[in-house]
């Protein structure tokens, strides 16, 4: 009998999905025993989950299944690092035979949402046995569709992996050295003084021709201009720089993304706002999205004049920021803005769920500093985090590392507003008054 050999995660697992459109967790063995099991018997396959073996599976016993399995399925619902590596392998080894597959709720990573993947319905978690009875069909019925269809590799590359075009693998590093002289141009832009980034940014964009000829450069450019930005006018550059796109790198959510933060930083929050919750309810939500979302409405709150603009201003961007915290609590940016709003609220609960958040915040920075996940907030995070625990001597530490890192103006400038409301909420009239001088620093900088 041909084996099937499944990729998938086992156990339970969280999803990180939209409450309104999946379960918060699945059972991958359920969803195995119950799903893919009686389907793939069904097709004439011997089913083989790596688990199953006897003993750990290491690399050799996995990549030797990954070759030489007659059929690979693998299970993309949640974004699984041993998952999508193994799914690599599988496209480099072997003309034909895998298969992807996913809830019909989920959302894949950038790459893999391109490929052809077979959906199914998954409503809940458990797979309960009417589940389990609707989504075999589905399963069924793509697989035996997509079984036979060419890998990536083998379709982007003719005659790979042992016929290969020369002429091809010279184009190809002709272009690898013209993408590596745009990325040294971009890193002498943004090594330039503040003041003269935006002047070269724009003297960049117009040596390279528009539009762009590719959505890498565009998506560069528009991140380089984002990082330039040195006055309220420069965001008008930015939203300019987007119109002038082709519709297909408009279309790009990153780009819709920035171009609503643009239009935000230019005055347009109820633009913005617009814009970000139609981007949501198009393409999904993500921690970054939300608290884009969150940020706006904490903009309209710092710039209402009525109490009863403020107080909805308020709920709305706790709302956001809460519902973003929830969809990855490894994101810090929707908790970390939390504390100074909660503490704002001043709700009966609003302090412990304060305190809740900042937990949740600086565990998260920290296991990206231990994972080398760290961005480039990781530590204007935690400067805004020593500010809402009112602990003047780590904000002063943290202040002098922000600063040597020379973060663009408009990151300056929202840290900053970030770092003054977390002061003014500081009981302590020392610790505050240190606090105000952290910033009065920062500014002078």
């Amino acid at each position: 009998m041909p084996s099937c050999f499944m990729i998938m995660p086992y156990g339970r697992k969280a999803t990180q999905a939209d409450p309104k459109l999946g379960p918060a967790e699945i059972d991958f063995n359920a969803l195995w025993d119950r799903g893919y099991v009686p389907v793939i018997k069904d097709l004439g396959y011997e089913p083989v989950r790596a688990d199953q073996d006897t003993g750990a599976l290491i690399v050799g016993q996995m990549l030797e299944r990954l070759y030489f399995a007659d059929l690979v399925l693998a299970d993309m619902t949640i974004p699984n690092g041993n998952v999508y590596y193994e799914v690599g392998i599988r496209h480099a080894a072997q003309k034909t035979g895998c298969v992807l597959l996913a809830a019909d709720w989920s959302k894949q990573l950038f790459d893999v949402v391109q490929m052809r993947t077979v959906r199914y319905p998954l409503p809940e978690g458990n797979i309960s046995d009417d589940t389990a009875a609707g989504l075999r069909p589905k399963i069924k019925k793509g697989i035996v569709t997509l079984r036979d269809g060419l890998s990536p590799m083998h379709r982007s590359i003719p005659g790979y992996p042992e016929n290969v075009d020369p002429a091809k693998a010279t184009t190809t590093k002709e272009q690898l050295a013209e993408l590596a002289a745009f990325q040294t141009k971009v890193r002498e832009v943004r090594a330039a003084p503040r003041h003269k980034r935006m002047q070269r940014a724009q003297a960049l964009i117009a040596s390279e021709g528009t539009p762009p000829a590719t959505y890498p450069i565009a998506l560069a450019l528009l991140l380089l201009l984002r990082d330039s930005v040195d006055k309220t006018a420069d965001w008008n550059i930015i939203i300019d720089f987007v119109t002038g796109l082709p519709q297909k790198f408009r279309d790009e959510p990153e780009v819709q993304e920035i171009r609503e933060f643009a239009a935000a930083c230019a005055g347009n929050n109820l633009q913005a706002i617009a814009a970000l919750d139609t981007l949501i309810k198009t393409v999904g939500p993500t921690p970054e999205r939300l608290g884009l979302l969150g940020g706006r409405y904490k903009r309209l709150e710092r710039a209402a004049a009525s109490t009863a603009d403020k107080r909805r201003a308020l709920a709305k961007a706790i709302e956001c920021y809460e519902e973003g915290m929830q969809l990855d609590l490894n994101a810090y940016y929707c908790s970390s803005n939390l504390p100074r709003l909660y503490r704002t609220r001043a709700r009966a609960g609003d302090e412990e769920r304060a305190q809740t958040a900042l937990r949740l915040t600086i565990a998260a920075c920290e296991r990206a500093r231990r994972f080398n996940l760290a961005d480039e907030w990781l530590r204007p995070t935690l400067l805004a985090a020593a500010f809402d625990l009112g602990e003047p001597d780590k904000a002063e530490e943290l202040a002098d590392a922000v600063m040597d890192e020379g973060p663009a103006a408009w990151k300056v400038e929202s840290v900053l507003a970030d770092l003054g409301a977390s002061a003014l909420q500081v009981v302590d009239a020392t610790k505050r008054a240190r606090l105000a001088a952290v910033i009065t620093r920062i500014k002078a900088t």
